[in-house]
């Protein structure tokens, strides 16, 4: 197990812009925070969105698309640095109309509103190759 004490150096809410790209917002407050690390978890609605589901055989992303509004009943993840730069790994889980749940790492979406709560941390986490699971991956 991998594991360490970070320290907070602040917490923010952020509203997202509508039409901006959902995972893209909480990088943009990372790097506006000048925070190379944090945790967040939001809520709100995207009007598409794009989610992966790792295939741990093939050991790769496969991407689903959804083109309709859906409702972001839940979205948690972390940020840290991926090449050099902020990088927020978002998990989702969305609503349709009709109440059907849909899951799993949301790579893209594109805001109609959303809420956020972001808390960055003082010690900085980068993200690298693990050889097991050919995942990036924080050390």
């Amino acid at each position: 197990m991998n594991y360490r004490e970070v320290t907070v150096t602040g917490e923010y809410m952020a509203r997202l812009e509508t039409g901006a790209d959902w995972r893209e917002e909480i990088e943009t407050l990372a790097r506006d925070v000048d925070a190379e690390a944090g945790w967040f978890s939001a809520l709100g609605s995207v009007e598409d969105a794009e989610l992966w589901f790792y295939d741990q055989d093939d050991k790769e992303y496969q991407s689903v698309t959804f083109d309709e509004p859906l409702e972001v009943a839940a979205c948690v993840g972390n940020v840290s640095l991926l090449d050099g730069e902020p990088f927020a790994h978002t998990h989702a889980v969305l609503s349709r109309r009709n109440g059907q749940a849909l899951a799993g790492h949301l790579n893209a979406g594109t805001v109609f509103a959303g809420e956020l709560y972001f808390r960055a941390f003082e010690q900085p986490l980068t993200r690298e190759r693990d050889e097991q699971t050919e995942l990036d991956l924080w050390l």
